[in-house]
């Protein structure tokens, strides 16, 4: 097995030690979605008041909401979650991760830094392939997108109700919680989705038995005759109309199902009929550009009709940065999920997960009994681009988030650093730690294992600044590339033409909370709801 084979493998079961959960193998009962169907069975021609791209994390919610007062079309390129063992039971979710087939639920990718990641690719979107975590943005991230306090409120509880739970707390994320506590991550603040600094333990999208649930579980608010849902759909283009307008209009959308045979979909006649974009940090850059809404010099050279020069679209593109120091532990630990944080007031984001069996790429898994205590920074500041490689949209595009590429990021990550070496060290954590392997130690033995595709160095252990870059890999929240006020307006409507938005993290500057999974779901179901209110107040001045 060559080296970079060895390091997506690793990558593969390191992010399933993440996710990973030693669950009952029971299944949830799957809803009957009515509205649901593979897109084989799609008309060649339809007509809908609201067209949603992407059945992912903002997507489910918005097309839920949308459907109680008007027509809505959801398209989502991958399959159902329901029924797959891997995403609903969390423990089978290596099986998940391992699989590069064109029909996986993660479709993995690699960044122009060498930095190994994945992209959703099923009902549901990232909740379908993520750790479960669940904590609300910072009081002040509402303020400053322009959102309405009380309807973001209402919105998280609305997702809370249906789709989030609190976790058990056994011995190693208690440990993990109170060094934390003990290192001056303070104060203690017990069981809550709020973001406040200190130490607490979050929610999580895994229930009592031992289940994930999903954004698809949202479609259950639904209005079954407003709704339909077309699996396997993958759309190429957005269509736009000129003729007679000031600017472009978009009224439809092309898309193929799995035999790749060519459906279209067009929006009724109506003032208030829209497209929404909602597929994803890499996804929504990668459809306008394909649609003819980018760079108009970078479109030509893929031969794409160029309908608007956007020359923002799939610029700042930025992934926070994580970086993980392992601790082999004297003692059994319990297989366990993220439950704990530590909101610092420098920046970064201290989360654990423990006990689990993987190899690093070896042909004979052995066990390993310890845990990650790992870092995230918050931001972050450094950005990059995204650009097409090829027309299909299911390829990658190609992505570059320059970590990093600002001090400020990387002094975060040091310190971030710093603090878990400090947890390690501390009482509360002893029982967890070898005595006789120091800090050190375990620096060097992590910077050993295969995280990513970028070159090692021998002072990773003695030069923090330069573990971080050595050791730097995903948390999977990059965001980016349509962002608010470039690319959208604050009511997420693309400038420069009529009757699109982009509604889900590519409108980010920065990531929010700890984990934005809340915040996304929050999102789809708010602008759902603003855009109906939009809807109403037209059809009453009539």
């Amino acid at each position: 097995m060559d080296l970079g084979c060895l390091r997506l493998s690793f990558v593969a079961t390191l992010a399933t030690f993440l996710f990973f959960h030693d669950f009952c193998a029971c299944q949830k009962a799957a809803p009957k979605y009515s509205f649901m169907r593979n897109a084989t069975a799609a008309k060649p021609v339809s007509y809908y008041e609201y067209i949603v791209i992407g059945g992912g994390t903002a997507g489910c919610p918005l097309a839920a909401t949308l459907s109680q007062n008007a027509s809505v079309l959801l398209l989502e390129r991958g399959d159902s979650p329901y029924g797959n063992p891997n995403i609903t039971n969390s423990g089978s979710f290596s099986a998940e991760l391992a699989d590069l087939s064109p029909t996986s639920p993660s479709q993995r990718f690699i960044s122009e830094d060498g930095v190994i990641s994945n992209r959703a690719r099923v009902l549901g979107g990232g909740t379908c392939i993520n750790a479960g975590f669940y904590t609300r943005a910072e009081p002040y991230y509402a303020r400053e997108a322009g959102w309405d306090g009380r309807l973001v409120n209402e919105s998280y509880q609305w997702v809370e109700k249906k789709v989030v739970f609190r976790p058990p707390m056994q011995r190693w994320q208690s440990a993990l919680r109170d060094g934390l506590v003990e290192v001056g991550v303070l104060p203690y603040n017990g069981f809550t989705y709020d973001h406040l600094y200190g130490t607490k333990i979050g929610g999580t999208i895994i229930d009592q038995n031992n289940q994930r649930h999903t954004a698809a579980d949202l479609l259950e608010y639904a209005n079954p005759s407003g709704l339909t849902v077309l699996l396997h759909a993958s759309v190429h283009k957005i269509l736009f109309r000129n003729k007679g307008k000031a600017r472009p209009v978009a009224h439809g959308v092309v898309f193929r199902d799995a035999t790749g045979a060519e459906h279209i979909a067009y929006l009724r006649n109506g003032p208030k009929n829209e497209i929404i974009v909602s597929a994803g940090a890499l996804g929504s850059p990668q459809l306008l550009m394909l649609s003819g809404v980018g760079p108009a010099e970078h479109l030509k050279a893929h031969n794409i009709t160029v309908v608007l020069d956007q020359p923002l679209v799939g610029q700042g593109m930025s992934d926070n940065p994580m970086n993980a120091i392992f601790v082999p532990s004297p003692v059994p630990v319990e297989v366990s999920l993220l439950q704990v944080v530590g909101i610092t007031q420098f920046g970064s984001y201290i989360e654990g997960a423990s006990g689990v069996n993987f190899a690093g790429g070896s042909p004979s898994p052995r066990p390993y009994r310890g845990g990650f205590i790992f870092e995230k920074i918050v931001g972050p500041v450094s950005t990059g681009h995204l650009e097409l490689r090829t027309r299909n949209p299911n390829d990658n595009p190609s992505v570059t988030f320059n970590y990093f590429k600002e001090p400020e990021d990387l002094q975060r990550c040091v310190q971030g650093i710093s603090t878990i070496e400090k947890i390690i060290e501390s009482k509360s954590f002893s029982k967890f730690k070898y005595d006789n392997m120091s800090v050190e130690t375990l620096l060097n033995m992590t910077a050993s294992m295969p995280l990513n595709l970028l070159p090692k160095h021998s002072n990773a252990s003695t030069s923090l600044e330069q573990f971080c870059r050595d050791t730097v890999m995903t948390i999977w929240h990059y965001h980016g590339g349509c962002q608010v006020g470039k690319v959208v307006d604050h009511d997420y409507k693309v400038l420069g033409v009529d009757a699109l938005r982009v509604v889900d993290g590519s409108t980010f500057y920065y990531s929010p909370g700890t984990n934005p999974q809340a915040t996304v779901m929050m999102l789809g179901r708010y602008m759902g709801v603003r855009i109906l209110r939009e809807r109403l107040a037209s059809n009453n001045s009539k």
